[in-house]
């Protein structure tokens, strides 16, 4: 039986190990920034300003926001950022953070540079993972119209049947490379055509081991069930079910939609029961002894996950479980899981800066409003400096 090992995210030496004196400052700044709503929504709009009017504001951008919030430009850069963190045993996925023009050329585009960040990552030891929204591989329109159970074109047939084969494109590396691969959760009114598609992929590559992994937004009142029902047909089937549990990330668009268009609303009454629907996704997964990527940041869901895989005897190594993390974010949770031997991943964005901005823009105003995460990191990283100013006297 594995001995549990003792877990504190109040460890800020730990937490934030790998970062200097001068880092520790510019992070100060940046959650300084990000807790005040009013000065963080005019920097952002500031900055996507300057970068339709060609002002030079890049180099600015590399060392605040984009530095703290993205691995870098490109994929090299990006490796370089994920080996600093592979020192402390923090693994990565590189996410290309782009969004496309929506064409032919920009879904082969997004294909072929997923597919080359999946190779440099299976030269490393440290990059376990792809990942990939379907929506950049083709267009939603189609996978809605599918969704409604429309009559497609003769022409969209076509262009349904290349997404189909850039998914299996990507699946297919994964597997061949010995990597594992997330298929992102979109908007629910056309999700049920991306899980089709993931469960599809899963019954042809998770034979002999879990290679793909659906994600459900647990802010959805009916993902729970959804991932069970999924898990229920892969055992009848015969593969593997890998599930990546999130909390969510589009619910006002959700709610906005849902209103406007008079169809009931997907979204949870209230934050608790999106909490209550995620600790029992995580639980039911490891109890089943499901492959689960458990992508959070909140640390009472984490510590719960330790508990559960210790009464399930699954050793923290156990290529089982991943914790998972956005770079730039909860480092307090990822640095000390993975002191204490679990397994952990940090999703790394990565693309030209200029190109990255609405990602950005969406990493800030996530921050804002999620309940108390940017005062959280704020006061986490005000914490340690005042620790290591003690420390040097």
């Amino acid at each position: 039986m594995p001995v549990k090992p003792k877990i504190s995210f109040e460890n800020l030496e730990v937490a934030f190990a790998s970062k200097s004196d001068a880092e520790l400052r510019k992070m100060y700044l940046i959650f300084a920034t990000l807790n005040n709503n009013l000065i963080s929504e005019l920097g952002i709009g500031l900055a996507n300003l300057a970068f339709k009017l060609r002002f030079p504001v890049k180099g600015i951008m590399k060392k605040t926001m984009f530095g703290h919030f993205c691995g870098g430009e490109t994929i090299s850069e990006s490796i370089e950022a994920s080996r600093k963190l592979a020192e402390y045993g923090v693994h990565s996925i590189l996410d290309l953070s782009v969004e496309g023009k929506g064409d032919e050329k920009s879904f082969n585009q997004t294909t072929d540079e997923i597919f080359q960040t999946m190779i440099e990552s299976s030269k490393t030891n440290f990059m376990p993972f792809g990942v990939f929204k379907t929506t950049g591989l083709g267009d939603y329109h189609i996978m809605e119209k599918i969704q409604l159970g429309k009559a497609l074109t003769d022409q969209e047939k076509e262009a349904f049947e290349r997404v189909k084969i850039r998914v299996d494109r990507l699946c297919k590396a994964a597997h061949d490379l010995g990597l594992k691969i997330l298929v992102d959760a979109e908007d629910s009114w056309y999700q049920n055509t991306i899980d089709d598609l993931a469960y599809e992929m899963m019954e042809k590559y998770n034979q002999e081991r879990s290679v793909v992994y659906n994600t459900y937004q647990m802010y959805r009142h009916d993902s729970l069930e959804r991932l069970k029902k999924a898990h229920q047909i892969a055992l009848e089937k015969g593969y593997n079910f890998a599930a990546k549990p999130v909390r969510g990330a589009y619910m006002e668009k959700e709610r906005e939609r849902a209103e406007e268009m008079g169809y009931l609303d997907p979204i949870q009454p209230n934050k608790a029961a999106t909490d209550r629907d995620y600790d029992a996704a995580i639980e039911y997964s490891v109890k089943n002894r499901i492959a689960l990527v458990c992508a959070t940041h909140n640390e009472k869901s984490c510590l719960k996950l330790t508990e559960w895989m210790d009464e399930c005897d699954i050793n923290p190594k156990s290529d089982l479980v991943y914790f998972s993390q956005l770079y730039g974010m909860s480092d307090n949770i990822s640095f000390n899981l993975a002191k204490a031997g679990y397994n952990v991943v940090k999703y790394v964005p990565y693309g030209p800066v200029e190109k990255v901005m609405p990602y950005l823009t969406r990493r800030a105003a996530e921050n804002s409003s999620i309940a108390g995460q940017s005062s959280r990191e704020f006061e986490l990283v005000r914490r340690e400096m005042k620790r290591r100013k003690g420390e040097s006297k």
